[in-house]
């Protein structure tokens, strides 16, 4: 079933054609992902779905009573609000029900005296209670706590003002309303903007498990792989769609470039062909040729002209190093920071060796910038030390491209660092990011993000480091460029540590991924999925083994190993007493029941609000009573398969 259709939509602004032609569909059920080049018309398409923007020409058409949720890149919560506020606004409905039903106790308490009074009463009473049930009222509010705490709002936020929350909060809370909204179709402009891993991997699963549709605009190629069941992309200001997830769409987008641009180049030769013959027969100045020439011109005329395939420029670079370092590249040992006498990290200690690749993970906040601020001498630690091994140059890239000096152009700004290289060398190592032309006079301060970054990014494949420090590498980069960063990083024949939140990223370049708390790192072998696999299924190590890795680590992991037994006993117990819980509570609201179905408990007014509350109580402990014993199921389920 078709939910949504879009047909030839073309848009401009002044003499830029941003869209031309745009048709696609959105079926029921469908979660389909949008990718581009930066600029390309992602945002605008979004917003002509949700009639925020008109098009030019063409035509949306949406189903009828279509309830469309749509996050946008900024949030549109009401800034005096308070977070709890702001969500209870979705429930009115429900709360307007529990009103009513107060209502309805209060007066049929006020009637005992009017049999049918109270009766007509109670039987409304009865309607809007399964009403209630019917829309889950029992349980919104413990929703409303789920998903604020599924993304990392937690309960002492609750009652502040939404204007006193930082923009990364309030995208969270916006997420949150809409998630909540359960519209048909949910449409998501970048929605782990903001977001760290835990909560990207929280909004994940809730989506994957998703009923409605989904149209997400996202550069997470990790979540698209995992969430989308479509792929569209928008190239020229057309849409191409595919089926499958982003990887699947990568291999058919190869495929479909190479198939298309072969039958280009075909058709190209054989018109070619075709004017060397009909140029040669006109050369023979012969009637007969003549005509010969003419009729094949026809039918060349009426061949059907292939478009050449869209190839976009993009970044081309590799990184090399001037020379090799030791064997040892660096040794931290111990560094602790604090801040306000608050501490930020502590008894951070690690080794890398020359050729590892290293992701640097771990929850926002947690102090990952600051660690490398200190790995750079640009910060002094409150304990500890960092030693670098013989040989080592280290290079740092800069998320927020602070050192960049944005009075000066693109090409000063590179050749002022390098100042015994050509000029026509840096200018071609520019070209390399697409600074091509008068872009090289671009001052830096007018630069977006991506091109900012792309100019950092050059300096940085300059300086030939055989270290690098990579503080979110892929952070305002389009798709494209983060392949292009990703192939040179897994030919560079150095050393890499990188802070990144960008799942897909630390999978195509590590080999280890250390997680950072605020009591020190644990480090893991393989890239994030083989991380995942081990946080979610750890498996205790052997004596000669590291693959838990640090001994910190490899003693957790042993003490758990020998509590396993008494957990899961543990557990067990937990469980029977759930069970014993829940037929002991079914006891209590039979009773409840049949109170209420009892026109004699109406005629005191205590004694019906008593038993209402009651009832009420007792539904709301039975939920979570069920909820306590699918947890411990599932966590005997867990410990049982881990012991």
């Amino acid at each position: 079933m078709i939910l949504i259709s879009v047909q030839n939509i073309q848009k401009s602004f002044g003499i830029n054609e941003v869209l031309r032609d745009v048709t696609f569909s959105l079926q029921k059920g469908e979660k389909m992902g949008l990718v581009g080049a930066n600029g390309c018309g992602k945002t605008t398409l979004m917003k002509i779905i949700t009639g925020e923007l008109q098009q030019d020409s063409g035509m949306v058409h949406k189903g009828k009573e279509l309830r469309i949720g749509y996050l946008a890149q900024v949030d549109d919560i009401a800034l005096d609000d308070t977070v709890w506020g702001a969500l209870l606004r979705i429930f009115e409905p429900i709360i307007r029900m529990e009103q009513r039903m107060h209502e309805l106790e209060d007066e049929m308490a006020a009637s005992s005296d009017n049999a049918e009074l109270t009766m007509r009463l109670s039987a409304e009473y009865q309607r809007v209670t399964e009403r209630y049930a019917n829309m889950e009222g029992y349980a919104y509010e413990g929703e409303m706590k789920g998903v604020l705490a599924g993304l990392g709002l937690r309960e002492d936020m609750f009652d502040r003002q939404v204007k006193t929350l930082s923009g990364g909060e309030r995208t969270r809370l916006s997420l949150a309303k809409l998630l909540l909204q359960k519209p048909d179709i949910i449409l998501m402009d970048e929605p782990t903007n903001h977001l760290d891993l835990e909560a990207i991997e929280w909004l994940q699963g809730y989506l994957t498990e998703y009923k409605g549709s989904l149209l997400i605009i996202s550069h997470d190629r990790y979540f698209l792989d995992r969430v989308c069941t479509t792929m569209g992309e928008l190239l020229g200001g057309r849409m191409m769609k595919f089926t499958g997830n982003y990887s699947e769409y990568m291999r058919k987008r190869t495929a479909d470039v190479e198939t298309r641009m072969k039958a280009y180049n075909l058709q190209q030769k054989e018109i070619e062909r075709e004017l060397m013959i009909i140029e040669r027969y006109r050369s023979f100045n012969r009637e007969k040729s003549i005509k010969a020439a003419e009729s094949r011109q026809k039918r060349l005329d009426k061949v059907e002209r292939l478009e050449k395939p869209l190839d976009e420029h993009h970044v081309r670079f590799s990184f090399d190093a001037r020379r090799r370092s030791g064997e040892e590249a660096m040794e931290v040992r111990d560094l602790s920071k604090s801040f306000d006498q608050e501490a930020i990290f502590e008894n951070v200690s690690f080794k890398l060796r020359t050729g590892d690749r290293v992701a640097l993970i771990g929850p926002n906040g947690v102090g990952k910038s600051t660690l490398f601020k200190i790995l750079m001498n640009k910060m002094t630690p409150d304990r500890g030390a960092v030693k670098y091994g013989t040989n080592v140059d280290v290079g740092y890239y800069d998320q927020h491209q602070q050192e960049l000096n944005p009075g000066n152009t693109v090409l000063d700004e590179v050749w002022n660092s390098f100042p015994t290289i050509e000029q026509t060398k840096i200018r071609g190592a520019l070209g390399l990011f697409l600074f091509t032309g008068d872009d090289v006079f671009d001052l830096v301060g007018q630069l977006s993000g991506g091109e900012r970054g792309r100019v950092a990014l050059t300096k940085l494949m300059l300086k030939r480091d055989n270290l690098l420090l990579l503080d979110e590498p892929t952070n305002h980069l389009d798709m494209d460029s983060r392949e292009v960063l990703e192939d040179a990083l897994q030919d560079f024949q150095g050393t890499i540590l990188a802070i990144s939140h960008d799942r897909y990223f630390i999978n195509r370049f590590a080999d280890k991924v250390m997680v950072m708390n605020v009591d020190g790192v644990t480090e893991y072998l393989g890239n994030f999925d083989d991380y995942v696999e081990k946080r979610d299924r750890p498996q205790p190590p052997s004596l000669d083994e590291t693959d838990g890795i640090t001994k910190t680590a490899q003693m957790k992991e042993r003490k758990r190993d020998r509590q396993q037994t008494a957990r899961i006993r543990e557990l067990k117990a937990v469980a029977k007493k759930a069970e014993e819980a829940i037929e002991a509570n079914d006891a209590k609201i039979a009773e409840l029941e049949v109170k209420l179905s009892d026109p004699q408990t109406y005629e005191n007014q205590e004694l019906m609000r008593e038993v209402t509350e009651a009832y009420r109580q007792e539904q709301e402990r039975t939920s979570d009573l069920y909820d306590a014993l699918e947890a411990a199921e599932e966590a005997v389920a867990q410990a049982e398969e881990q012991a």
